[in-house]
């Protein structure tokens, strides 16, 4: 399975702590494609289909299923964790991601 930068793979997140996201639930790859094809980690961003409107949080619908890019839960995983490939963002979402990393992390 080819793991690359914005693509949407479901993700056995337990064990966790506290307010972490818990769950096997859909995740959006956040790590650059060289990380992926060389580390045996990936940097990721859970997905939940139901939100509350929030900076971090963008609405997409990918599969034409509504769901959340929770982007201030990001997280680092083994890629032992992955359970299948769903699918990939669109370049409209992707767009979206980046400008709200941009703002998060950056600017």
């Amino acid at each position: 399975m080819e793991l690359t930068q914005y693509s949407i793979i479901l993700v056995n997140l337990e064990p966790t702590i506290g307010s972490e996201i818990k769950k096997t639930r859909p995740c959006v790859i956040i790590s650059p494609d060289e990380m992926n094809r060389h580390l045996q980690t990936l940097t990721i961003a859970p997905m939940t289909s139901q939100s509350k409107n929030y900076p971090t949080r963008i609405e997409v619908n990918p599969n034409q299923q509504n769901g959340w890019i929770i982007l201030d839960q990001i997280r680092t995983i083994d890629k032992k964790r992955v359970i299948k490939l769903l699918g990939k963002l669109s370049a409209k979402d992707i767009a979206k991601v980046k400008l709200i990393l941009k703002e998060t992390f950056v600017d």
